[in-house]
């Protein structure tokens, strides 16, 4: 039976606070841990077992089963789990890691308002043919037209045919050009003729190489402000 506590022994000199800690404690005393059990395992097979009449027949297709899986894991190379033939056809064909890679060519055609430059460059980016409008005769003004630009992207084309480059027995700068990448920049007269030539007749050797065409023009943003723009008349 609980005491109040006014009724607890001793506790005259002790403050309300302190009186209600101590009949809190004495009614509802501290909880103990109960000591740790210790588990124990114990492992049981399926032959050990003693089965009953109603499951006999689950209990020893599962042993069955258990001894079917334990023979296959012992033999990992079991022709009834892998087909037979397929390492045969691993060792001979060539995997990926193996294939030669093949660093294609670039064919770079900077065409701006004045001139037109072409450059074709090897797998490692060494040049091998760099030529623009004013190497092939072309003066002053001359150097930004359009047909001096498509003069210069058959000459390079003619360059390429009568060196072989494209041939597999060619050994010369570069290698031969089994594949050919073809970079873009500016957007001058030049632009468009170089591409009416790989378009046309005297690219057909060359336009089946080709791989991918990429536009490398720069795009200003931010920096320094632009140089006034020309005004004529």
């Amino acid at each position: 039976m609980k005491r109040s506590l006014f009724q607890l022994p001793s506790l005259g000199s002790i403050c309300l606070p302190c009186r209600q800690r101590i009949a809190r404690a004495q009614a509802f005393p501290s909880f103990q841990i109960p000591p740790k059990r210790s588990l124990t395992t114990t492992t049981h097979f399926l032959a050990d077992t003693t089965p009953t009449s109603s499951n006999a027949s689950a209990i020893s297709s599962l042993a069955d089963l258990s001894q079917s899986f334990a023979s296959r894991s012992s033999n990992p190379l079991d022709e009834s789990i892998i087909p037979k033939g397929i390492f045969a056809r691993s060792q001979t064909q060539p995997s990926l890691t193996h294939l030669p890679i093949i660093r294609p060519h670039h064919l770079h055609i900077y065409a701006t308002r004045h001139n037109c430059h072409i450059t074709l460059t090897a797998g490692n980016r060494n040049p091998i043919i760099s030529v623009s409008s004013g190497n092939i005769g072309f003066k002053k003004a001359q150097r930004g037209s359009y047909d001096a630009a498509y003069q210069l992207g058959a000459y390079v084309m003619g360059l390429i045919k009568n060196h072989a480059m494209l041939d597999e027995k060619y050994q010369g700068k570069g290698g031969q050009i089994r594949q050919l990448e073809v970079v873009l920049r500016d957007f001058g007269p030049g632009r468009e003729a170089v591409t009416k030539i790989l378009l046309g007749g005297e690219g057909r050797a060359l336009r089946g190489k080709i791989v991918r065409v990429m536009d490398g023009t720069r795009l200003k943003f931010g920096g320094t402000r632009s140089k006034k723009p020309r005004r004529l008349g």
